[in-house]
């Protein structure tokens, strides 16, 4: 075999030993989140809606209303960005912060943002087809610290 044959040999083995570019993620796979949901503690209530994935993207928004005020909104969407899923939040009319995904399954959704002050990752966990909590949460000072939101699902009419 000449030199040039055994060049390209290896470099054909090398090339296909190299790891590819992660799999394209169908935003579809999170459809389980489409819906409404609310959270109930104390005097507040939080309402989170999903829309149904379409066109690669998922929109949703949350308010919270405490004391017969708006407390908190939030704009959300979770998008296919170069082949990977990404939440992207915008609390309150502030700038849009990404988390992209690490992990995605029929029950489970996990973003992550090492470099945000908090929160740095985001879950959703299916608990059934009526019941999910949200986890959010970053590390301080060594320590993870986070809270959970369980909401169940309720009617999306008005």
């Amino acid at each position: 075999m000449s030199l040039r044959v055994r060049v390209v040999v290896s470099l054909a083995f090398f090339v296909a030993a190299l790891p590819g570019q992660p799999p394209t993620v169908n935003v579809a796979r999170l459809g389980w989140m489409a819906g409404c949901w609310e959270q109930r503690s104390g005097g507040t209530i939080t309402h989170e809606t999903w829309m149904a994935p379409a066109g690669g993207a998922m929109v949703g928004m949350s308010r919270t209303v405490g004391g017969g005020a708006m407390r908190a909104w939030e704009s959300l969407r979770i998008v296919t960005d170069s082949g990977r899923l990404a939440y992207v939040a915008q609390p309150n009319g502030r700038a849009p912060t990404a988390f992209p995904a690490v992990m995605t399954s029929d029950t489970l959704a996990v973003f992550e943002n090492p470099t945000h002050d908090f929160p740095q990752r985001i879950a959703y966990r299916r608990l059934s087809a009526d019941s999910i909590v949200a986890r959010i949460s970053a590390v301080r000072d060594g320590k993870t610290r986070g809270m959970d939101i369980r909401m169940k699902r309720v009617s999306c009419g008005g």
